[in-house]
C-alpha cells in the first residue's frame, strides 16, 4: 500500500494494487489513515522512550498515559496491579494520580527488578504507594502474593505489560481476571504488535504472536468481559482516532 498527500490540493490517495482511493487531507479518514503510520514509524524509532514521569523512564505513548489516567479516574479503583515493571515510570505515574486523589495504590510484578530500577522506585517520593513484586507473573507463588495485596472488597484494575507474546498475554488474563472487579477493566498493552510485523525492527511472527489476539481468545471463552477502548470524555473533538499503542486492549468485566 502506498499513500500520495498532496498538500496543495489537500487530498490523501491511497493506492492499494490497482485500487486507487483519494479523500480529503483534513478528514477524520485520512487522519486514521496517517496515524498509523505515524504509529509505526515512530515505534520503529522508539518515540516512546523519549518520556518520563517524575524522574523515571516511562516507556508509554502520551495519549495511552492520558487515556489511562481518565480511566483511573472513572472507576477509581482501591489498588492497581501492573506486569513488567523496567524502570517504574508507569508505576510512579499510577501512583502520582493515585496521590492527587487521595486514594489507591500500586502493585508492580516482574520477573526481575534490576537493583538500580529497584533502588529508584523504593526511594522514590511515591515509594510509600509502591509495592513491588519479583518473580514470573504466571507463576503460582507470585499470584499468591498479588493476591495478598487485594483485601476483601477492593476494587482492581489490572495493566498487563510484561512478555507480548500471545501466549504469556492470554495466561496473564487468564491468572489476573478473577481480580478485576465488576465495572472495573484489564488492559492488555501494546497491542500494536499486530501492525508491526513488517517494520524494520519488527518480526513477521508478531501479526499472530500478539496481545490483540490474546485478548480475542480470552472474550471467546469469557462472556463476563466485555472489549471496550476509552471514550472520548471531552466531546469537543472532530475525531474518533486515537494514536495508541494499546488498541483493542480494555476488557471490562460486565457490573
Amino acid at each position: 500500500m502506498k499513500l500520495h498527500i498532496d498538500s496543495d490540493a489537500r487530498t490523501l490517495q491511497i493506492h492499494d494494487g490497482d485500487n486507487i482511493v483519494e479523500m480529503p487531507l483534513y478528514s477524520d479518514e485520512a487522519f486514521r489513515h496517517l496515524s498509523r503510520i505515524w504509529e509505526k514509524v515512530g515505534w520503529d524509532l522508539r518515540y516512546s522512550y523519549g518520556f518520563t514521569w517524575m524522574g523515571r523512564p516511562v516507556i508509554q505513548l502520551p495519549e495511552d498515559m492520558v487515556r489511562i489516567q481518565e480511566t483511573f479516574y472513572r472507576v477509581r479503583p482501591d489498588v492497581v496491579i501492573e506486569t513488567g515493571v523496567a524502570h517504574g515510570g508507569s508505576l510512579v505515574f499510577y501512583a502520582s494520580l493515585f496521590r492527587a486523589m487521595g486514594h489507591g495504590r500500586v502493585v508492580g510484578v516482574d520477573i526481575e527488578i534490576r537493583s538500580h530500577n529497584r533502588n529508584a522506585i523504593e526511594s522514590h517520593e511515591l515509594a510509600s504507594l509502591i509495592t513491588l513484586i519479583e518473580g514470573d507473573s504466571t507463576a503460582e507463588a507470585t499470584l499468591r502474593r498479588v493476591h495478598e495485596q487485594v483485601r476483601p472488597g477492593e476494587r482492581a484494575l489490572v495493566i498487563l505489560d510484561s512478555n507480548h507474546t500471545r501466549a504469556h498475554v492470554l495466561a496473564e488474563l487468564e491468572a489476573y481476571a478473577p481480580l478485576v472487579s465488576p465495572g472495573s477493566c484489564i488492559v492488555a498493552t501494546d497491542g500494536i504488535m499486530q501492525d508491526l510485523a513488517d517494520v524494520p525492527h519488527g518480526k513477521a511472527e508478531w501479526s499472530q504472536d500478539n496481545p490483540q489476539q490474546a485478548a480475542r481468545e480470552f472474550l471467546a471463552r469469557h462472556p463476563e468481559f466485555v472489549l471496550q477502548q476509552p471514550p472520548f470524555l471531552f466531546g469537543e473533538t472532530k475525531t474518533t482516532v486515537q494514536t495508541t499503542h494499546w488498541p483493542n486492549s480494555y476488557l471490562w468485566r460486565k457490573e
